[in-house]
């Protein structure tokens, strides 16, 4: 197999891939990440997204299909009772710059203000025109918390229509695998689960995957400390605040990338018992929660291919 490291959408990215043309591949995929990027990102202030954000309760923008295409997914299950994921959620998370290096602690008065400006039911989309606006001025979308899997999954479709055999792609955490791993009797791929409490590259336990996304949401990537207290950056659209929540992460294991960054997100809100629940009434979705007081556990379809 053929690799390539990148470093874009400020992480380190991993592809690999079986193919007769492996290098000419891994470079037309290093550059449709690189045109992603450009297009996706809502902290880029030329990007296609922040076009967008900039027109906010002016007017409306034409925008790229697979920008639409991501923009109406993210706003489905944006307004789905009891989920914790919501496109519109920017501007808290410009406020609080949880992950960068001027984070701080907006005062609560501020934080009210935002809250009508958080309304994923206040992003029109015209089908017809492929055009994106934001009701109200100061709204804007943020798809971090989508893209990579979306991405992932393009990737992938790219790779399999050019008949690769197996790939491999890790974007920053976010894995999604393709057909069977060339040294493993099994084909399956082994993929490592963070420790949420110790460094990076320290494994909880391993899953064995193939054809399937693995995907890992948790509060200990980006934190921001303040007066003795510890604020993650997964927010409660109710609050305004970070999510209070017994989950130190959350993995998913789907067969898309999408699904699994969907369904991170969407149950965050909720506790691991709960989230363990809905994972067991799921089909094709599996899942792993590692809780604040350092328990493991993972939904029954996962028995037999977990090692700890």
């Amino acid at each position: 197999m053929k690799e390539q490291i990148l470093q874009l959408m400020g992480t380190i990215i991993k592809l690999s891939i079986q193919h007769p043309e492996a290098e000419d591949l891994l470079i037309k995929a290093a550059a449709r990440l690189k045109e992603f990027e450009q297009r996706f990102s809502a902290n880029a202030e030329d990007s296609e997204l922040m076009k967008i954000n900039r027109q906010a309760g002016i007017a409306p923008v034409k925008v790229d299909q697979e920008l639409f295409e991501l923009i109406k997914i993210g706003k489905e299950q944006s307004l789905i009772a009891d989920s914790a994921l919501n496109i519109a959620i920017g501007p808290l998370i410009q406020e609080w710059r949880i992950g960068f290096k001027d984070a701080n602690y907006p005062l609560p008065e501020k934080i009210q203000s935002l809250l009508p400006l958080i309304d994923p039911a206040a992003i029109q989309l015209d089908e017809k025109k492929q055009t994106v606006y934001l009701e109200h001025a100061g709204m804007a979308i943020d798809l971090g918390a989508l893209a990579k899997g979306y991405f992932a999954d393009k990737i992938i479709a790219d790779f399999k229509k050019a008949g690769a055999t197996a790939a491999f792609i890790d974007l920053g955490g976010n894995v999604l695998t393709y057909g069977a791993v060339p040294q493993r009797a099994d084909g399956r791929w082994r993929i490592g689960i963070q420790n949420p409490f110790l460094p990076r590259e320290n494994y909880v336990a391993v899953v064995k995957v193939q054809n399937e996304s693995v995907v890992t949401s948790g509060i200990y990537e980006r934190k921001f400390d303040w007066q003795g207290q510890s604020y993650h950056h997964i927010f409660d659209s109710q609050t305004g605040y970070p999510i209070k929540t017994n989950l130190a992460s959350l993995t998913i294991v789907s067969g898309e990338s999408l699904a699994g960054e969907i369904w991170t997100t969407r149950l965050f809100g909720r506790s691991a018992q709960e989230v363990l629940a809905e994972l067991n009434q799921l089909d094709d979705i599996e899942g792993i929660v590692i809780t604040t007081d350092q328990q493991i556990a993972y939904s029954e379809g996962l028995k037999g291919r977990i090692e700890l």
